[in-house]
């Protein structure tokens, strides 16, 4: 059989793929610590620098812009317009700073989830590492797609529908718009060069707003996979222990192991609550008031508006539930766990065995989880919650309005 037909082990970088080249477009190396070209370090970190001061500079022409439009009633729907957007920009720069505060929590959390990555085809077979990863690749292609998808609309649609009616439908002048409602010192649309310069200056800023904010998620979801991953191997492992009587050393020797991996796995869910429990805080506030306002503009604009606004309301939604979704995968994962060990012959052994296989069982009953400040643990249940407090606020929205 030819060797390019042997298939071969799966690499923990095989699954990181996807954010870590990402990342890289805006100038973010997560593995920065293992590059071995100083010069292109330093490149890229200048560039992630210079991007996100340009970013910010845009975030605070937004705010601006906003400012001045809730002054009038008249100008009012401007500012819900930006609203959705302001609050994309805030998130996906917590998002960024997160990543930075707790850079080195980041590095010891991937170095020791590949250390324990399953290396060989037969180990990975065991883990049923195909299974979760052909789940997790197609959860990344479907947000990545929308997320882009969101940034890409806002970004191009201007540019491409002027172009279009000034050279294929007659209109004499070429409209000078811009994707995105932002206040400049300066009149953006009175030259030529001076619009496009503006112009991929935004679509710049918007991309890079696009990308922290989808790798930040996509990391989360490589990282919950992983441990969900061997969340289930121990409970498959625990599950399928014979505890046989006579042997009760190799069955003591086998649940000291298990212990050890089962705290280990444990310890890591902690290092990831540590460093997302803020931003995703941050995140479902933000997305409450994010698909409350886009709803606004959903039902009350044109056809044309109300298409990119409802690509924008997709994503939200999608990235909401995906984290969500991810949360309560590790809660049952974990909790699984003790199940498994409580479905043991266990008493057919020795005391010794019994009573650390219940400590085991009562360390499993709470579960791994990540737990923002004043929300419940991120599961489906706070998908429904984020979902209502959206509702609400778009009903407040629309009374206040139509009163006024």
């Amino acid at each position: 059989m030819s060797s390019s037909l042997v298939e071969s082990p799966r690499t923990f970088g095989d699954m990181m793929r996807m954010p870590v080249r990402f990342y890289k477009t805006i100038g973010e190396d997560i593995y920065a610590h293992r590059s071995t070209n100083e010069l292109t370090s330093l490149l890229l970190k200048i560039y992630l620098y210079a991007g996100f001061i340009n970013f910010n500079l845009l975030v605070c022409g937004e705010l601006v812009f906003f400012y001045k439009s809730i002054q009038d009633f008249e100008t009012v729907r401007l500012a819900i317009a930006v609203a959705p957007c302001i609050g994309f920009s805030l998130v996906a720069d917590f998002k960024q700073l997160t990543m930075v505060v707790y850079k080195k929590t980041l590095i010891q959390l991937l170095d020791e989830l590949e250390e324990m990555h399953p290396k060989t085809l037969l180990a990975q077979k065991a883990y049923k590492m195909a299974d979760f990863e052909r789940t997790m690749k197609r959860v990344i292609s479907i947000f990545t797609f929308l997320c882009l998808a969101y940034t890409t609309t806002f970004t191009l649609y201007p540019a491409v529908k002027a172009t279009v009616k000034y050279n294929f439908l007659g209109y004499e002048t070429f409209d000078r718009n811009f994707g995105f409602l932002i206040w400049f010192p300066y009149d953006a649309t009175s030259r030529n060069w001076v619009y496009w310069i503006t112009y991929w200056d935004i679509a710049h800023g918007a991309y890079l707003a696009g990308i922290a904010f989808l790798c930040a998620d996509l990391l989360l979801v490589v990282v919950i996979t992983q441990l969900c991953m061997h969340f289930s191997y121990i409970s498959g492992r625990l599950e399928a222990h014979p505890c046989d009587p006579d042997q009760d050393e190799e069955n003591l020797s086998f649940l000291c192991s298990m212990i050890k991996y089962h705290d280990k796995c444990l310890t890591l869910c902690e290092h990831v609550n540590k460093m997302y429990s803020f931003s995703l805080l941050l995140n479902f506030l933000m997305a409450s008031m994010q698909i409350c306002f886009i709803a606004f503009q959903v039902t009350e604009s044109t056809i044309e508006v109300i298409l990119i606004y409802c690509i924008f309301l997709m994503t939200s939604m999608v990235q909401v539930f995906l984290v969500c979704y991810y949360g309560d995968a590790l809660i049952a994962a974990s909790e699984r766990v003790g199940d498994a060990a409580y479905n043991q012959n266990w008493f057919q052994c020795s005391k010794r065995y019994c009573i650390m296989l219940k400590l085991m069982i009562m360390r499993s009953q709470k579960p791994a989880m990540i737990r923002p400040p004043t929300f419940p643990p991120i599961s489906l249940v706070t998908y429904m919650k984020v979902i209502s407090m959206s509702f609400q606020f778009f009903a407040l929205l629309k009374t206040t309005y139509y009163r006024d």
